[in-house]
C-alpha cells in the first residue's frame, strides 16, 4: 500500500487565497500531508499560518532556503513542495528544492521566461524529479474526457479552435483586486505580462491538452485598457497550429459580467467539441449530421481513462477543488511509485514542467508579436 507522502508549502500564508485551495485540493483525498512551510516573506505571519495549520514549529522556517536545506537532511523530509507566490519568485525557489533533491509543485506560470523554465526543465530530468505546474482545468473529468475523444478520433482532425477567458474582477479603474489583484499588476513582481501569464497560459495549456496540438506561430495584440493599468488586461491572439489548423484565443480581466469564464470550442473534419468551465460537469459533441450529444461526467459515456477520477455520482457535484485534486492525485501516486522504484512516465496524467516552459514559449511569443506592431512570431523552443 502506498504510503502517505509529506510535503511543504512555500507561499500561502494568511488571506491567500490560491494556498489554501492547494491545501483543500491535497487533502481530499489525503494522499499526503502538510508538515513544513515558509508561508511569507515575514516571520510573524509564516508562524501565524504554522500555527493556524497545526504544524510543528520547528518546521516552520525563516525562507526558502532553509526550508530546503533543512528537509533535504531529514529522514523524515518533505517527497515535495507546493510553490504559490508570485510569478517572479518561481524561478529561484524552484531551482533551489531540485538542487536539494525534493519534488516540486509549482503554480502556473512556472516562471517569467521562457530560459528559466527551460534551465528547470533540464534540471529536473538531471535530478530524475517530478515537477508538476498546476493549470488546474485539465484535471477536470470532462477535460480529460474531451481529450480522449478527439485522440480517438471522434471529431476527425482538429480544424479551428476557438478559446476564451474573460473575466471582469479588474474592469474599474484605480481597482487593483485586493491582494490577489495587486501583485499581478506589478511587472515587479508579474513579469512583462499580468492576464496573459495569468488566463493566457491556462487557455493554451488547455487547448494544447484537449487536442495535442502544438503551436506554430501567434499574432497578438495585448491591450492596457483599463487607464493607469501598466500591464496587460486585454489580449487577442490568433494561433497557428503545427498541422495547419488555426485557432483565436480572447482573453480579458476587463470583461464586466464574467466571472471565471472559460470555454473551449474545438472544430474538426467530423464534428464539434464544446466545452465550458463553468458548466464543469458536461461538455457536448455535434456530429457531422448535425446530431447534438451532451455527455454528463459520472454517466458511462466518458471514456475510463477519465471516469477513473470520479468521485460522486452524477448529479453530485463536482468542480474546481476536485479537478486541482485530480491533478495532485495522480502526481502523488507518480511520486510514490519513484520511491517504490516502480514508475515510468506513461503514469504521468498532470501538466509537467515541459508543459509549463511551451505556456512561456506562447507568452514570449505574443509578447513579441505585440510589441513589433502585430506581426506573426514563431514560438522558440530548443
Amino acid at each position: 500500500m502506498a504510503k502517505v507522502l509529506s510535503y511543504g508549502m512555500v507561499g500561502g500564508g494568511p488571506g491567500a487565497f490560491i494556498g489554501d485551495a492547494h491545501r483543500r485540493s491535497i487533502n481530499i483525498d489525503g494522499k499526503a500531508k502538510l508538515v513544513a512551510g515558509a508561508f511569507s516573506r515575514s516571520a510573524e505571519k509564516s508562524a501565524e499560518m504554522a500555527e493556524i495549520l497545526h504544524l510543528d514549529p520547528s518546521r516552520c522556517y525563516a525562507d526558502y532556503k532553509q526550508m530546503a536545506a533543512k528537509e533535504s537532511e531529514r529522514e523524515d523530509g518533505i517527497d515535495f513542495v507546493v510553490v504559490v507566490t508570485p510569478n517572479v519568485t518561481h524561478y529561484d525557489i524552484c531551482r533551489c528544492f531540485l538542487e536539494a533533491g525534493i519534488n516540486v509543485v509549482c503554480d502556473k506560470p512556472v516562471t517569467i521566461s521562457l530560459d528559466q523554465a527551460e534551465e528547470l526543465e533540464k534540471l529536473a530530468k538531471e535530478k530524475d524529479l517530478l515537477f508538476m505546474v498546476t493549470y488546474t482545468y485539465t484535471g477536470h473529468v470532462t477535460a480529460k474526457g474531451i481529450r480522449q475523444f478527439i485522440k480517438n478520433g471522434t471529431i476527425g482532425d482538429v480544424r479551428v479552435v476557438m478559446a476564451e477567458y474573460p473575466q471582469g474582477w479588474l474592469a474599474k479603474e484605480g481597482d487593483t483586486g485586493g491582494k490577489q489583484g495587486e501583485w499581478r499588476c506589478d511587472p515587479k513582481l508579474s513579469g512583462g505580462v499580468n492576464c496573459l501569464g495569468d488566463l493566457g497560459t491556462h487557455v493554451e495549456n488547455i487547448v494544447a491538452t484537449m487536442t495535442g496540438l502544438k503551436i506554430k506561430r501567434v499574432l497578438a495584440k495585448l491591450d492596457k485598457i483599463v487607464p493607469g493599468r501598466i500591464l496587460d488586461d486585454n489580449d487577442s491572439v490568433m494561433v497557428e497550429f503545427e498541422g495547419g489548423a488555426t485557432g483565436l484565443y480572447w482573453t480579458s480581466q476587463v470583461a464586466m459580467g464574467s466571472d471565471n469564464s472559460l470555454k473551449v470550442r474545438i472544430h474538426g473534419s467530423k464534428g464539434t467539441i464544446r466545452w465550458e468551465q463553468e458548466k464543469c460537469e458536461e461538455f457536448t459533441i455535434i456530429d457531422e449530421d448535425g446530431n447534438i450529444k451532451i455527455l454528463h461526467r459520472g454517466y458511462p459515456g466518458i471514456p475510463e481513462s477519465a471516469a477513473k477520477y470520479d468521485r460522486l455520482p452524477a448529479g453530485h457535484t463536482e468542480g474546481w477543488l476536485e479537478s486541482m485534486s485530480n491533478l495532485y492525485s495522480n502526481y502523488i501516486d507518480c511520486v510514490n511509485a519513484k520511491l517504490e522504484g516502480t514508475f515510468n512516465e506513461n503514469m504521468i496524467d498532470y501538466p509537467t514542467v515541459s508543459d509549463g516552459a511551451e505556456g512561456l514559449a506562447f507568452v514570449e511569443a505574443c509578447l513579441a508579436s505585440s510589441n513589433n506592431n502585430n506581426i506573426w512570431v514563431d514560438l522558440g523552443r530548443r
